[in-house]
């Protein structure tokens, strides 16, 4: 809410791109004859969102998938998708005024190509898809299957998806109640509505975390999700307060500083309005938003046996409705374990329809009033179309919880995106033109059609013409030493294994510049390019195919910092030396040098072997540390091969044996490095003594000696030489 070594390292790094910002796995190779097509049709175009037209009694026929024998296919990251759907078969563009509605027609038939597409291209299995204008359901669709086993197609009135951190804007919603009932101040700490257990500690900061800097995601706390965000195991699901005390991160900045998206401070939201409200968190949703706006599909509990702490479980009837997630294989879509977030409720616990979500999108262009029932007041209704911060052009800001999202033609959204492992989803609300859209996917391969729909729905009908690719620049390419560089993520766990695996994975992005004068962004999940949006001192830039924003944060004519678009995440500028560049030349290099003193004791001449007993003993050192990197590196190996076939492995099993293990032969190696180190002076004694090693061999020593100490050293800064951290 996603490594080796050596030669696993772009596998392991396209496996977890998901946990950056709760995104997927980009599908692995295959092909198919067919795709998800056929779709269930739940409204008609200008039916009221207060009067839904009924979906068929039985669902609409559509195309049973069948993979090929096994053929390569480039993996697609989310990055390639979100390009490729704006291109996708669809009416020529409309451009119509901000007054003007979508037509219906040409509307319904954009979403159908669109959405088919993509499907077929990313290996989706099931799509829901609302969008109201005007106070009416002007689509809402569902495309492909919720269930295999029994055939079950996607209904866009009854079909439960996950909803990820879309979420969050209910919580939001319920904090500003709690405002507006003068229980919250937003400018308090806070502490001051939490139980005593929860508090949190100020861990050497001055500044107390107050109830906004939950909303615009600026508490400073560390962002950690493997092993406890999601669970497959029911037996491990905790009530909320039991999570939030025994998973508190670490403060790593002062509150206010950066927005930096954190799961925990939006569920510490929500622990914070049943304290003082006195419901529990589910309860308080159903009674103070669900109910009153009529959201009968859509709920926060979970399918589960009852049990005692936690909320009781999702109503039989909506639990017979709730899709399956899937992730492609190359023999086909294989459906997951039920995905339990009931611990971390407030974050990312919801299920809804498309047509419950075509309500819910009435409401909030309402202004919390939706049926002539008011949900929520004025002035929630005001803060959720109010950025809590500036940010610079083109980058999105929090309006009280909601993303602020710059959209094509000028036109300016409110909403959230939401991931799962299996789920990805999007919302956005366009108060200009009273327009609402939201789509979520149920496969792995997702993402990039759920990040990219609603901007390409805005751009078809209202955006402007505009010329790809833009032109270079020459003067970004006589300057490209003042952006050149690796950044690295604030949204990351700050030490452990968890804090070593993610950032080496998919923490941080390479910025360089072409010959051309094309700004490149390289990460985990591709590579995209930029031309400056303005003076190049000023450091933004704007997408060279499409248009993204990003923005850099220069001082003194030189970046240090920055932003994506998103708003969710501040890069920040590192050294070379805590580059992944410098740590796998340096594990490149460990394991030549392991190499090559292992294969000494077999190639080694008999005037070799003779030597002090120091030296006899320093070399037996060596050769342990030789077998317990290499150890340390295949079992990495073995880790990355695994993890790369399914995230979800990674996120359920982590830390898991093969990392701890690694974690652990890299700990004890590390060791003896300094007791290789101290003994070299040792080494070097006694000159060219008949019982005493060669120079060549003393010199081959205390270099292998020092890479090993240099290894050591790197992996202990990024947290790879603590097995018991997780």
């Amino acid at each position: 809410m996603g490594v080796s070594l050596v030669v696993s390292r772009s596998t392991f790094r396209a496996a977890l791109a998901a946990l950056a910002l709760l995104l997927g796995v980009p599908s692995l190779a295959g092909a198919q004859d067919g795709s998800p097509a056929g779709a269930t049709n739940g409204a008609a175009p200008n039916a009221p969102a207060t009067a839904p037209t009924p979906s068929p009694k039985t669902p609409i026929p559509y195309a049973k998938l069948a993979p090929k024998p096994a053929a390569s296919k480039p993996k697609t990251s989310p990055a390639a998708a979100s390009k490729s759907a704006k291109a996708a078969a669809a009416p020529a563009s409309l451009r119509l005024g901000a007054a003007q509605p979508a037509p219906p027609a040409e509307l319904q038939a954009f979403v159908d190509g669109v959405v088919r597409s993509a499907m077929r291209r990313d290996h989706i299995a099931g799509v829901t898809v609302s969008i109201v204008q005007n106070g009416r359901v002007v689509v809402k669709k569902g495309y492909g299957f919720a269930s295999l086993h029994p055939d079950r197609a996607v209904d866009p009135d009854r079909t439960l998806f996950r909803i990820g951190s879309i979420s969050k804007t209910f919580t939001w919603i319920a904090v500003m109640k709690e405002v507006e009932a003068g229980r919250m101040r937003l400018e308090q700490p806070i502490n001051l509505y939490l139980p005593e257990k929860l508090r949190i500690p100020d861990q050497g900061f001055d500044n107390p975390i107050r109830v906004i800097n939950l909303m615009d995601h600026s508490p400073g706390f560390e962002d950690r999700a493997l092993g406890q965000l999601f669970e497959d195991d029911f037996d491990r699901v905790r009530p909320l307060d039991v999570y939030l005390r025994q998973e508190r991160p670490k403060r790593v900045r002062p509150a206010g500083y950066v927005s930096s998206y954190s799961n925990y401070g939006a569920a510490l939201a929500g622990e914070a309005v049943s304290w003082t409200s006195g419901k529990p968190f589910d309860r308080l949703i159903e009674e103070e938003i669900l109910t009153p706006a009529g959201l009968a599909h859509t709920t926060f509990r979970e399918p589960h046996p009852v049990k005692a702490g936690l909320p009781a479980p999702m109503s039989p009837a909506l639990a017979a409705d709730v899709s399956d997630g899937f992730r492609w294989t190359p023999a086909g879509f294989q459906p997951r374990p039920y995905e339990y977030i009931e611990q971390i409720a407030p974050a990312g616990a919801a299920s809804s329809t498309a047509g419950d979500m075509a309500r819910y999108m009435t409401l909030l262009l309402g202004n919390g009033v939706l049926d002539g029932v008011t949900v929520y007041g004025p002035q929630a209704a005001r803060a959720f179309r109010t950025p809590i911060r500036p940010t610079p052009p083109g980058i999105n800001g929090w309006a009280h919880g909601f993303v602020v999202e710059s959209l094509p033609g000028g036109h300016q959204g409110f909403g959230h995106d939401g991931g799962t492992l299996s789920f990805f989803s999007n919302m956005v609300v366009v108060p200009d033109l009273n327009l609402g859209i939201f789509i979520s996917t149920n496969t792995a391969g997702g993402a990039g059609l759920a990040e990219s729909f609603p901007a390409a729905v805005i751009r078809q009908f209202y955006g402007k013409p505009e010329v790809f690719p833009r032109p270079g620049s020459p003067e970004l390419a006589q300057q490209a030493a003042s952006f050149a560089g690796y950044y690295l993520g604030t949204r990351r766990p700050y030490s452990g294994l968890e804090g070593f695996v993610t950032r080496l994975a998919v923490a941080g992005t390479r910025v360089s510049v072409t010959p051309q004068g094309r700004l490149l962004l390289s990460s985990a999940g591709g590579a995209s390019a930029y031309v400056p949006d303005g003076p190049v001192e000023d450091g933004r830039f704007v997408g060279a195919q499409d248009g993204d924003r990003t923005a850099f944060l220069m001082r003194n004519g030189r970046a240090f910092a920055f932003l994506p678009a998103g708003g969710a995440v501040l890069y920040e500028r590192v050294a070379g030396w805590k580059t992944p560049s410098t740590l796998m030349l340096f594990a490149v290099l460990t394991a030549l040098a392991a190499v090559l003193t292992l294969g000494g004791l077999v190639v080694r001449s008999r005037r070799d072997l003779r030597e002090s007993m120091i030296q006899g003993r320093a070399g037996i050192v060596q050769n342990i540390q030789a077998g317990l990197w290499l150890a340390a590196m295949a079992l990495f190996i073995a880790f990355s091969v695994r993890a790369s076939s399914d995230l979800a492995w990674v996120m359920y099993n982590w830390p898991g044996a093969l990392i701890i293990l690694a974690s652990a032969c890299a700990l004890v190696a590390a060791g003896l490095s300094i007791v290789a180190v101290v003994a070299l002076p040792a080494i070097w004694a006694g000159g060219g003594r008949v019982d005493s090693w060669s120079y060549l061999r003393k010199f081959a020593f205390s270099v292998t000696a020092l890479i090993y100490l240099a290894f050591s050293v790197l992996l202990a800064t990024w947290g790879a030489l603590s097995p018991w951290s997780g």
